[in-house]
């Protein structure tokens, strides 16, 4: 079931999987408001939606028009949606109150993303900064109305795909351990019943839904691990019902302004609009993309960016993708490598279809799966198919800086044509001393003089290359099943978690 799951997640980007999760929350809610499980009416759900939208998409239009910006479907129809289910419908003794409330806050949703922005990044979470202004405005906030005991089935079920999509754990963690203890200890102190307080913090609030969806937001998230364990710590303190300031108290969605001020002090402030320079063929199918910045890009080999391609209908995938960067931070311009399979989606091939000066946007610089500072540590980097790509930046970096390691290389490729980068992995050879263990999959392909390693990358491969793979650390990128079947390999041979590292590598769609 796991398997499915995973496969399933793989083929849907994070941002539409989101988009179909939120519009899911709604549907049920219209079904449970018909059947009299949720006091709402179905009109007035269906209004919400479309009254929401519209003005998301009008003040949108108007800014992108403006700041000549192009506009992202999928982010406007995730923030209308995330406004849709924390605002209470219109109910017929409210109608005034509902459209300033709601109108207000659409319109400060799309434009907080223009105006509180740097370098054309947006500082806040669209609907939270909203929300906020909102209340102080005219003293009218958000109910958090999705987060009742009937729908909290539905938020969980989502929620936990969402998590296992954008491999956020550490996150979460941090946020629920403060926030829950907090919750608990106090509740518990002032004489409630442990189970009540489990209902009203989880089932009947807006903890969950706020987890996932919003304080998960890529844009305002730090970029790595140890940060983002911060940010959520930080981000449940302050949304704990019983912190204040004086007469303010934090409400969840002013808790995670607040956190985004912190990530944004921490995190990449950069937002790239690339030129493409050229494309060479690196490989089968396989290709490196050349561009060319409007700004310098400071990062770690091993990092990655997402990247924005509008282009005309995109499918169910979307105009963005997260690409680990190919460069090398001592080379000029930014490259990206990407294999092309068998109907690729709309992104990729409006990416193939590229010309030299056409623009694609880089930005949210993140990643853990770089080289450790100590230069004594021994590695084994593990790839995958078009998952050397971390690796072909950081093997470049190494020869740039003349920086002497002790790493064993094992690429594993279907077939022979299939080797990125082979002039790179040359001359590390020679100038690195890099010891490269080339591994074919496909026997029907092979040649008959192949000399490299024959199969999967397993147990017994591993120990007969690599005798001394008990010192080293292990750095593995490629295809989920990949990643998956080596770190079961790596487990057979007693090599601990803390020293395996996997690359976040969502770009194969």
């Amino acid at each position: 079931m796991l398997k499915f799951i995973d496969n399933w997640l793989n083929k849907i980007t994070m941002y539409r999987l989101i988009l179909y999760y939120l519009i899911g929350l709604w549907l049920v809610a219209i079904v449970f408001s018909a059947l009299g499980i949720m006091p709402y009416r179905v009109s007035a759900l269906l209004f919400s939606a479309f009254f929401i939208t519209v003005v998301c998409w009008v003040v949108n239009k108007v800014f992108a028009i403006v700041y000549k910006a192009p506009m992202n479907m999928e982010s406007l129809y995730i923030t209308a949606f995330i406004l849709v289910l924390i605002i209470t419908p219109n109910q017929p003794t409210n109608y005034l109150q509902y459209l300033s409330l709601a109108g207000w806050a659409a319109v400060w949703a799309m434009a907080s993303k223009f105006i509180f922005a740097y370098r054309n990044k947006h500082i806040f979470n669209p609907a939270a900064i909203a929300v906020v202004i909102t209340s102080f405005a005219l003293n009218q906030s958000a109910t958090w109305w999705v987060g009742t005991a009937p729908m909290a089935f539905f938020v969980i079920i989502g929620g936990i795909l969402i998590v296992r999509k954008i491999r956020r754990t550490d996150l979460l963690l941090s946020f629920f351990g403060v926030s829950l203890t907090l919750i608990f200890g106090y509740y518990l102190w002032v004489g409630q019943n442990f189970w009540t307080i489990a209902q009203n913090s989880l089932l009947s609030s807006s903890l969950l839904f706020f987890a996932f969806v919003m304080l998960t937001e890529p844009l305002t998230t730090p970029p790595t691990r140890k940060l983002r364990i911060i940010y959520g710590a930080l981000t449940g303190f302050l949304s704990a019902p019983f912190i204040h300031l004086g007469s303010i108290y934090f409400t969840p969605e002013l808790a995670l302004v607040l956190g985004n001020i912190f990530s944004f002090a921490v995190s990449p402030k950069h937002k790239l609009i690339l030129s493409l320079r050229n494309i060479t063929k690196i490989a089968n199918d396989t290709y490196h993309f050349w561009f060319d910045s409007d700004r310098e890009l400071t990062f770690k080999p091993g990092q990655y960016l997402e990247w924005t391609l509008s282009h005309p209908q995109p499918d169910s995938r979307g105009n963005r993708r997260y690409f680990t960067i190919a460069s090398a931070p001592t080379e000029k311009g930014i490259g990206l490598g990407v294999k092309f399979y068998p109907q690729s989606s709309t992104f990729k091939q409006h990416l193939a279809q590229l010309k030299p000066g056409d623009q694609i946007i880089a930005a949210q610089l993140a990643g853990d799966f770089t080289l450790p500072t100590d230069p004594n540590k021994k590695l084994v980097l593990i790839a995958g198919g078009i998952g050397i790509t971390p690796f072909r930046s950081m093997i470049q970096y190494l020869i740039d800086t003349k920086e002497q390691r002790d790493i064993v290389l094992m690429y594993s490729n279907n077939q022979l044509a299939d080797i990125a980068y082979q002039d790179i992995l040359t001359a590390a050879q020679k100038q690195l001393n890099l010891k490269t263990i080339y591994v074919l999959t496909d026997q029907a392909t092979m040649p008959a003089n192949w000399h490299g390693e024959k199969g999967y990358i397993d147990a017994a491969m591993i120990t007969r290359t690599i005798p001394d793979h008990q010192e080293r650390l292990f750095y593995i990128s490629g295809p989920h099943s990949m990643v998956v079947s080596a770190i079961e390999a790596l487990k057979l041979l007693k090599i601990t978690g803390d020293h395996i590292k996997t690359d976040f590598f969502p770009g194969f769609a």
